[in-house]
């Protein structure tokens, strides 16, 4: 009976979709020790991984049965790919299926801190509100204002749909140029400087990797105009949290909006105790729709390995060769 393991309570018929395998499934709200997920993984099979799990050689080397790991997440760099593909382990996320759901909640931060919500929201469960001023809590509209997209994948491309029914410009930034996809959204491929200088909103929606981490540090805030939005929905350390956190400080942006961070799940305190930035516990595809599908296309994933022997069409190492 072939092993697998999930390593979070998943909101889907996990047990049901496993009920002819040998199944360790982490119900619990807390993760799995290190210590204890090599010790699973010494004669697994297959893992459905979360992004919170380190997969890198040290606890994949005496995994000597393990032939797919299938991260319930976009990104990956929990894993070591490469090492992976050398054991021939297929590696699998979960893409398009979450884009809609990110682009989403890039938009509705981009609106919060446009129009000042949460500091108003606040403002009133605070019993300040006396009746309506002519000046109470300005913000600001995001007609012609210029949206910004480093990472012009599938989720930047759907924010830029959104925003073009805003009426605002387009702009992006990304590693390779996408010629057809700007055409169609009517988006304008600019260099990294010229992003940081000409956007009102700038949303990063890159992957991590090497050229992408700490691209945004203390140089890249300061070229940004003082009344700049930014927002983060791409990997954490992709932007210097500390230097952030300068930024808001000294009015060199002016306001900002995380779903992910630097240290998560640590956030930077100063930006606790602001004012002009919205935090938010990585809810990115956080909705029911867009989970169950994600935890589907892991099961789907696994299952298409160990059963069929097949390489699935989200495997990210497209490269490696199933055995036949």
């Amino acid at each position: 009976m072939k092993k697998i393991i999930v390593t979070k309570n998943l909101p889907f018929e996990i047990e049901k979709s496993f009920k002819n395998y040998n199944l360790v499934y982490n119900k619990s709200s807390e993760p799995l020790s290190r210590d204890k997920l090599q010790k699973e993984l010494f004669d697994a099979d297959g893992i459905i991984s979360m992004l919170s799990d380190k997969i890198d050689a040290t606890m994949l080397e005496n995994a000597k049965n393990l032939k797919v790991v299938a991260n319930y997440a976009v990104g990956f760099n929990n894993i070591d790919v490469d090492y992976c593909s050398k054991k021939k382990i297929v590696v699998c996320n979960t893409p398009h299926v979450l884009t809609e759901a990110t682009a989403e909640l890039g938009f509705a931060l981009m609106i919060s801190a446009a129009r000042r919500i949460v500091e108003a929201d606040k403002f009133v469960r605070q019993g300040k509100f006396k009746g309506w001023e002519p000046t109470l809590f300005l913000g600001d509209g995001l007609q012609n204002k210029t949206l910004g997209i480093y990472g012009f994948g599938k989720i930047g491309q759907t924010l830029a749909n959104f925003a073009r029914n805003f009426k605002m410009n387009i702009i992006y930034n990304s590693r390779s140029r996408k010629r057809h996809e700007e055409n169609l959204i009517d988006a304008q491929y600019v260099t990294f400087e010229h992003l940081l200088d000409k956007s009102d909103f700038l949303v990063v929606t890159a992957p991590l990797n090497t050229s992408t981490k700490h691209q945004f540090t203390e140089n890249e805030f300061k070229r940004m105009k003082n009344s700049s939005v930014f927002i983060n929905l791409g990997r954490g350390e992709i932007i210097k949290e500390s230097d952030l956190a300068e930024a808001l400080e000294n009015g060199e942006i002016a306001y900002a909006g995380l779903d992910v961070y630097e240290f998560e799940p640590s956030v930077n305190k100063k930006l606790l105790n602001m004012d002009n930035v919205i935090l938010l516990p990585h809810i990115g595809s956080a909705t029911v729709t867009a989970r169950k599908e994600m935890a589907g296309l892991c099961v789907q994933s696994v299952k298409e390995v160990l059963e069929k022997n097949n390489l699935p069409w989200n495997a990210v190492n497209k490269n490696f060769i199933v055995d036949k």
